[in-house]
């Protein structure tokens, strides 16, 4: 299995309706990210790339060094975990995107994160 396969990303997300402000168009979420390193070296997160797409179809792209400010290293069996957020103009978005990475020789590789949905609660039902 690839370095990339063994360092996976779940995420989880929350409507923050006390920040929001529907009537003017702003969404906003929060979303705790964990970062686990199933690998037997040591890992650290460079970068991160998001691309956020909103109900409309907008798109956003987001590029920036580390996460919250940190560059994170991750040991062997070792999880990092964050909170972000994010500010849409609908009340259904979602989010994906990858990190640039290195192992402990210093070579690059990307982790993948999975979409995932940014939803305000009952917009599907």
């Amino acid at each position: 299995m690839s370095l990339e396969q063994q360092v996976t990303v779940s995420v989880d997300t929350f409507y923050l309706g006390a920040q929001s402000e529907p009537a003017e168009h702003r969404y906003v979420f929060a979303y705790c990210v964990n970062i686990t390193n199933h690998s037997d070296q040591q890992v650290q997160l460079l970068s991160r790339y998001w691309q956020i797409t909103d109900g409309n179809g907008k798109q956003t792209e987001v590029r920036g060094d580390g996460v919250i400010g940190v560059q994170p290293q991750l040991q062997p069996g070792e999880t990092y975990s964050y909170t972000s957020g994010a500010v849409l103009e609908t009340p259904l978005g979602s989010m994906q995107g990858y990190y640039e990475m290195i192992d402990q020789a210093r070579q690059p590789f990307r982790t993948a994160i999975p979409m995932f949905r940014l939803a305000m609660p009952n917009i599907l039902n």
